[in-house]
């Protein structure tokens, strides 16, 4: 079904130049938001999937209020001073997007009705606003008695100036008179409640106003959003001061400004009229929950549904997925000669990150292994790759560089920095006013050569993703082992900079933002619309998780008028309109919304022979504002690979691809119109199986990527047998 834009597309707010649109980038994610929504509501998915789904639209959205639209309402205030005319058009924006979120929410409440209807003919009963006598009633007083009310403090004196106190996200209670009590932010939104046929599952909010008792007099619960972003420049602090300054930070979270309020009960007008008086809210910033406040919690359900009704409902959920761990990862000498004999791609999460984590693992035991460093921007908190890197720093220099402030992992990364420099890791920070994003490992590893001389060999992993096992498992991602002299000496380079707090920029194989790449990716898509204006091979194909730049689409846009056929995955926000006569007919963009996250960047451009595995979506954020590393792919292998099966695969989907219309629109692709993607070769190996990349991409992990330019590759191991002497790594792509 195809999504309105709800927007002129011709508002001037929204050209690049007079006659170029674009779709705002808050109104495509939204857009983008609509399509997971989909997926909660589409019958080929195991409902508890579908319910995973439904939460992830709610919480996707809570941070939507938190940065976007507290960034959007900032504007106006900035423009109403300094340029009310662009003001009043950004209001117009405002103004949709608050429409757009009031039909979502709608539609969100439905799709919650429509899973526990059928949640109940799997034993999972939904109950909200149960009365005595009626199933899970008396389930829901138990929960509430034992779990919630020990935890409500006495109600207080309400006023409406103090409603700004809540913390971010946080709920309350309002009594009739004039009292409330505040939740806390620690208590779970979604109680399961096991019973002799299946299981209750009750919200926070219909618990309390169910089961609190009537003399209290409570109305209903009001749950307040505030702007959640800000930023930390550490362009002067001294490193040792680092951490105590992003701590005072991370506290601006709470106290920003109000961007929402949700109610669940029966209020009255009046209170309403006040209370957005108060906070200093448009009427549109008042929303009625979709059912309940606590949607986002539904991931309780997902993850504790009880064993019994998971046995006598074996289709609840997706399978597991089975990654794949390669046997050479089993062996350090192994995996260390065939990294030196040719790159090994991995494609997450249809190879299991293990396979990494028992990598690390190796060369922090090794003891030929002389030096490890690595970046972390999100690492989860219980990985083994700590206790295996702070174990390294006794026998080995360990230098991990972190960036405190990722977003809403920040104390999560103070608490990493503390424990491995307590361990003895040298620990770096991101500096400046940029984040450090770049995903990226070097190991120096001592090694003898033909001659028995000692050299040190540098082994190189970089990846689209984070260096985290537990969204390793959710996120699609791809990284590359290399032990490439140049990439290497890439690497050293990257190291020795950032640990100076320097910004580096000229590398071989590299290539950094916020210095180059933005200019990199320019000069490319030039390059590529000389070569189609000359008659020569001209193509571009890029996959990003958003494209908002708007010199990267105004070149794309010129580039599709030259002739250029350019194909674009673009998962969550794009402002380009693709199939405009005489601007981007050229153009074909498609997003890809299914069981796993499409995490990986890849830039595909045709006539330069070039593809780059990226940190770094296609956003002035991440080209200006951000340290991201972009690495051009040197193994033909892994070249030939991503050219001829990845790209190809992902283009051919028609199970869970939508494609982005001239209207601003989003529908179904056509089955013939994909399948003109395949190769002969992927049209046999994928014969009669569902045209579904995630599924595709799992089969080729399983068959362990037989009949791809990835399986002609020789085995380091199986050259010695074959008594071809010391393997030798193919030459790179130039």
């Amino acid at each position: 079904m195809s999504q309105k834009l709800g927007f002129l597309p011709t508002l001037p707010s929204l050209l690049i130049a007079p006659g170029i649109p674009i779709i705002h980038r808050d109104l495509s994610w939204l857009q983008f938001n609509e399509r997971v929504l989909n997926e909660a509501r589409e019958q080929s998915n195991p409902v508890l999937e579908r319910v995973k789904f439904l939460a992830i639209s709610q919480s996707n959205l809570d941070e939507f209020f938190m940065i976007r639209y507290a960034s959007l309402a900032r504007s106006i205030q900035t423009l109403s001073r300094t340029n009310p005319e662009k003001a009043e058009r950004t209001s117009e924006i405002r103004d949709s997007v608050l429409e757009s979120v009031a039909q979502f929410t709608g539609r969100q409440a439905d799709t919650l009705e429509l899973l526990a209807a059928e949640l109940d003919t799997k034993g999972i009963q939904v109950v909200r606003g149960a009365n005595p006598g009626e199933s899970g009633f008396f389930a829901g007083e138990t929960v509430f008695r034992e779990q919630i009310l020990p935890l409500l403090t006495v109600p207080a004196p309400f006023r409406f100036s103090e409603l700004i106190d809540l913390e971010n996200l946080q709920s309350a209670v309002i009594f009739k008179n004039d009292r409330w009590t505040k939740l806390p932010k620690s208590m779970p939104g979604v109680y399961l409640a096991p019973h002799d046929a299946g299981v209750f599952v009750f919200f926070l909010d219909d618990l309390v106003l169910t089961h609190l008792d009537p003399s209290f007099g409570a109305v209903g619960i009001l749950r307040l959003t505030k702007d959640g972003d800000f930023s930390i420049d550490l362009e002067e602090e001294d490193p040792e001061n680092i951490p105590d300054v992003v701590r005072s930070g991370i506290g601006k979270r709470d106290k920003g400004r109000a961007v929402r309020l949700q109610y669940f009960g029966a209020f009255e007008d009046a209170f309403f009229t006040e209370a957005l008086r108060t906070l200093k809210l448009q009427p549109g910033q008042l929303m009625t929950a979709a059912g309940s406040l606590f949607l986002q919690s539904l991931w309780t359900m997902v993850n504790q549904c009880p064993e019994s009704v998971m046995a006598a409902h074996p289709h609840l959920k997706n399978a597991p997925l089975e990654s794949r761990i390669p046997r050479l990862f089993e062996r350090s000498e192994e995996i260390f000669e065939e990294i030196r004999h040719a790159d090994i791609l991995l494609h997450h999460p249809y190879d299991s990150f293990d396979a990494f984590v028992k990598y690390l693992q190796m060369a922090c035991v090794d003891p030929q292994v002389r030096s490890i460093e690595q970046t972390v921007y999100r690492m989860d908190a219980l990985s083994p790759m700590i206790d295996s890197l702070k174990t390294a720093a006794k026998t080995k220099k360990v230098v991990v560089v972190i960036e405190l402030r990722a977003r809403f992992d920040e104390l999560n990364n103070l608490r990493l920095a503390d424990d491995l420099k307590k361990a003895g890791v040298e620990v770096h920070f991101g500096f400046g006013k940029l984040k450090l994003h770049a995903k990226i490992v070097l190991i120096t590893r001592e090694e003898k050569d033909a001659t028995g001389v000692l050299n040190e060999v540098q082994y190189t992993h970089i990846s689209t993703g984070n260096y985290n096992a537990a969204t390793a498992r959710l996120y699609t991602d791809l990284a590359v082992f290399t032990a490439h002299k140049e990439v290497g000496a890439d690497a050293r380079l990257f190291f020795d900079a950032v640990v100076q707090e320097q910004v580096p920029s000229s590398f071989k194989y590299f290539v950094a933002a916020p210095t180059r790449l933005h200019r990199r990716l320019i000069a490319h898509i030039e390059q590529e619309a000389r070569a189609a204006k000359a008659g020569n091979k001209a193509r571009i194909v890029a996959k990003v998780n958003a494209l908002v730049d708007l010199e990267v689409i105004d070149k794309l846009y010129q580039a599709s008028q030259a002739g250029v056929q350019i194909d674009l995955i673009v998962r969550g926000a794009c402002s380009l309109i693709p199939g405009i006569q005489g601007l981007s007919e050229n153009i074909r963009v498609i997003s890809v919304v299914d069981r796993f996250l499409e995490h990986s960047r890849i830039y595909y451009f045709a006539n330069a022979r070039a593809i780059y595995l990226c940190s770094a979506d296609w956003m002035p954020r991440n080209f200006f504002s951000r340290l991201e590393l972009a690495f051009k792919i040197s193994d033909p292998f892994v070249y030939r690979y991503i050219e001829e099966v990845v790209i190809p695969i992902f283009l051919s989907d028609v199970v869970k691809a939508r494609e982005l219309t001239p209207l601003g629109t989003w529908k179904k692709r056509t089955v013939t119109g994909a399948k003109a993607n395949f190769s002969p070769f992927l049209k046999n190996l994928f014969k009669g199986l569902p045209l579904r990349s995630q599924f595709l991409f799992e089969e080729l992990a399983r068959r362990g990527y037989a009949g791809t330019p990835l399986a002609e590759k020789p085995r380091a191991s199986e050259m010695k047998k074959a008594g071809l002497g010391e393997s030798q790594s193919p030459a790179p792509l130039e």
